[in-house]
């Protein structure tokens, strides 16, 4: 499903040149759960935003579906993005002016989704929310905030859910009760990646690699 090879990426700053990532090869089949572990700074986040057609590498590769996704055009990978692939961010990046239902529907208006606003709130049940439809992010926890995030993420039935630090700001109840959606949403089929420093996405996950200084510690995982 997903084949990287070879990606680096390189800053210039006053120092000099830093590698952000350095030759990471990795491939990742449909229906994995893969948490990618490693202290701030390894290059967690510069991974997924490259998988996600997001950040451009200096070097290498990434073919999605044997696509190679920066050989598209701005605009392809863009619809290529919003229709394959679902972000769920540390800090949500909720719309504060939106109320829940409005949130999540960001995402049907990227694609035109026909029954969009029907399939919205039907996730919103499933996640627990139902409760919280009218409400702006200001009134929600930052559990409720999280799984608003994941039914965003979910709206376009993408293939791959790409999740960064998405426990960061949780107590371990919510924390565990967001890493489970993201493990249906697996279990139905879908591809889950989660960047993580901290161990208890590994219980979830079907395989865990390391990113140490931007190289994979163990690639075959």
């Amino acid at each position: 499903m997903l084949i990287l090879q070879d990606l680096t990426k390189t800053y210039r700053t006053r120092a000099g040149e830093v590698k952000a990532l350095d030759g990471v090869s990795l491939q990742i089949d449909q229906g994995e759960f893969v948490a990618v572990c490693g202290p701030s700074g390894s290059g967690k986040t510069t991974l997924l935003m490259m998988i996600a057609a997001m950040l451009r590498p200096s070097d290498g590769t990434v073919r999605f579906e044997e696509r190679d996704v920066y050989e598209m055009t701005g605009p392809a990978r863009a619809r290529f993005r919003a229709e394959k692939i679902g972000f769920v961010f540390q800090m949500f990046h909720l719309v504060p002016y939106l109320n829940v239902l409005e949130n999540v529907l960001l995402a049907a208006a990227v694609v035109r989704r026909r029954n969009g606003k029907a399939q919205a709130v039907e996730l919103l049940q499933r996640l627990g929310l139902q409760h919280r439809l009218g409400h702006r992010p200001s009134e929600l926890s930052a559990g409720e905030k999280q799984r608003t995030a994941i039914a965003r993420a979910l709206l376009n039935q993408p293939k791959l859910i790409l999740a960064d630090e998405p426990t960061g700001n949780l107590d371990p109840e919510n924390a565990r009760c967001v890493l489970r959606h993201l493990q249906d949403f697996q279990k139905d089929g879908g591809t889950v990646i989660v960047a993580t420093h901290g161990p208890a996405v590994q219980e979830f996950a079907t395989r865990t690699i390391n990113l140490r200084e931007g190289r994979l510690v163990n690639p075959q995982g």
